[in-house]
């Protein structure tokens, strides 16, 4: 009987186990939402070159990108628009509530 509980325990205990694993391996795939620790981190001044050329103030566009960038680790492709690319960046908002990140 004591043999037949230990096994019930242990085999409760490796299941437990592979669970935790399979969480932590999904968090992995699915973790980009909102930590952005577990990627590489992005060249933002690159980055935000490319986004703020052609900007009519590219020295402020610059700095805003690159704090929002240091932030999401993430910049949306082209000059303007493409926010569904990197949400973070997107729902970045300022003091007066508007959209922060160029």
């Amino acid at each position: 009987m004591a043999v037949h509980k230990l096994f019930i325990a242990s085999f409760l205990v490796s299941l437990l186990l592979l669970q935790l694993a399979e969480a932590d391996q999904m968090t992995l795939v699915v973790g980009n939402a909102g930590d952005s620790s577990k990627l590489p981190k992005m060249d933002c001044s690159r980055a935000c070159a490319a986004r703020c050329q052609l900007s009519s103030r590219p020295r402020l566009c610059q700095r805003a990108c690159g704090t929002c960038c240091a932030r999401c680790n993430c910049v949306p492709p082209g000059t303007s628009g493409n926010l569904d690319v990197c949400p973070c960046y997107a729902d970045m908002t300022n003091r007066g509530n508007q959209r922060k990140c160029p």
